[in-house]
């Protein structure tokens, strides 16, 4: 598998530290308030990435960490009149219930800012020990200058990223491009004791030693938005390699943007939308299907029409899965054909070549309608065997469930009623009483029940 190394600038083989094994670390949420359909691709993609490195046999151990402290968070709780922790746990269970209609998988370990305290000081205090940082008035600051390899990430040195920089009103650092590791406390704030007085983290250093807390030192992919790439990650690589003397990530990867009607997304423009508000609209996965339908480094467009075409791809996909479980049900025994065997190999690897070139779900997604039409074609109209329409139902279930697609699928079931009328309808069709067939063709749809004349029988749906 290759993925872009934003590090290099290049496609690069995926080799991680520990044969078999995948360190990730993906940055979460500040949880503040809902989250936005731009912080929901990067949770879309990389749990693809985690999904798929899965399916290829890999140990994946995936952190993602939980930004349960800072200025949103404080300036938020002070506008409600509650303290912090009742904000951030709020928006902690708001972000469960989006990304389980996402159907994002739990990371291995989410670990929250705050429970790290510890970890964050220590770091810190080597980082002073060794020179690359400095308290100042109950602050502490990370010299940017003393670290050689600042502005690998983002790839721009350290001249053009001091030019944009400045020093705040209340700031004491020294020079415009130090960043905070730890922030005094000021009144009515939340705050931890730590060797430079009262104060809460930065928002960088948490993600280092949550990092170093849960994969050690050095781990494979450290993904995020690319937005993140600067100052965030830039920064993040600083303070960890200077206080672990060890590479930090040897893979970054980073999603592209997202647009709302080719314009890009922001709140002054009002075309701002939360996860839960689009899918009150439209659902959860039609969501899931668009922030996927492009190769994750490429910026994607919201707009209604696009959520509706992807509305429609889902049932075509949902279509084909119930029309093979028909098939099953009243297909003929026999064993599976070499020629269906050949092909659902055949669109496995072409949904494993596209993958394998950097995570290229939009060619995966066009292999699995490839492989809708030879299920369609060689399959369901050609009425295949039993064992050759379980084999298809197989091969799709394992390259939707890579991608995390087709997750909503309901079993639905008759009464005894209604299931003694359908079979008398069939009677009447076999004795070709056409009238008697219609009629009860009419009797169940007005019961809400829609049939369907197959060439492999007939086929049930509620209205």
């Amino acid at each position: 598998m290759k993925v872009f190394n934003t590090l290099t600038r290049q496609k690069e083989e995926l080799k991680t530290l520990e044969e078999g094994k995948v360190k990730i670390y993906a940055c979460g949420p500040t949880v503040y308030n809902y989250i936005h359909i731009g912080n929901a691709r990067p949770l879309c993609v990389f749990d693809i990435l985690r999904r798929y490195l899965e399916y290829r046999g890999y140990d994946v151990r995936f952190v993602q960490n939980f930004t349960d402290i800072d200025d949103k968070i404080i300036r938020r709780a002070n506008e409600e009149g509650v303290d912090y922790k009742t904000i951030s746990e709020k928006y902690i269970e708001e972000f469960w219930k989006d990304t389980e209609g996402l159907n994002v998988k739990k990371a291995t370990v989410h670990p929250k800012a705050t429970e790290n305290i510890d970890e964050i000081i220590d770091i810190i205090s080597t980082l002073i020990e060794k020179g690359y940082a400095y308290e100042a008035d109950g602050d502490v600051y990370f010299s940017p200058k003393k670290f050689s390899g600042y502005g690998k990430l983002s790839h721009q040195p350290l001249e053009e990223l001091e030019a944009g920089a400045r020093i705040m009103v209340g700031e004491v650092k020294k020079e415009p491009m130090d960043f905070a590791l730890w922030k005094n406390a000021k009144p009515g704030e939340p705050y931890w004791e730590s060797p430079w007085g009262n104060g809460r983290p930065g928002w960088h250093i948490e993600c280092s030693a949550m990092n170093r807390r849960f994969h050690g030192k050095t781990i494979d992919i450290h993904c995020g938005g690319q937005d993140l790439i600067f100052p965030h990650h830039e920064n993040e690589i600083a303070q960890s390699e200077c206080c672990n003397d060890a590479p930090f990530a040897n893979y970054w990867m980073h999603n592209g943007y997202i647009t709302v009607d080719n314009v890009k997304m922001s709140k002054s423009l009002n075309n701002f939308f939360t996860v839960r508000d689009v899918a009150n609209e439209y659902g959860y996965e039609p969501i899931r299907y668009l922030l996927i339908s492009s190769q994750y480094r490429s910026p994607i467009n919201y707009s209604v029409d696009i959520i509706e075409q992807c509305k429609a791809s889902l049932v075509r996909l949902y279509t084909c899965r119930d029309n093979l479980d028909f098939a099953i049900k009243n297909a003929e025994e026999g064993e599976a054909t070499q020629e269906i065997k050949d092909m659902l190999e055949a669109r496995r690897q072409q949904f494993i070549t596209a993958m394998d070139d950097d995570l290229n779900t939009a060619d995966a997604i066009a292999s699995i309608f490839e492989l809708v039409r030879d299920i369609n074609t060689k399959v369901i109209s050609a009425k295949a065997n039993k064992a050759d329409c379980e084999a298809a139902a197989k091969m799709f279930d394992e390259l939707c469930d890579v991608l995390g697609l087709v997750y909503n699928r309901k079993t639905e079931s008759l009464d005894d009623e209604v299931e003694a009328l359908i079979a008398q309808r069939t009677q009447a069709r076999k004795e070709r009483n056409w009238a008697e067939a219609d009629r009860i063709r009419d009797e169940l749809k007005a019961m809400g029940i829609v049939l369907e004349d197959t060439a492999q029988g007939v086929k049930w749906h509620k209205a």
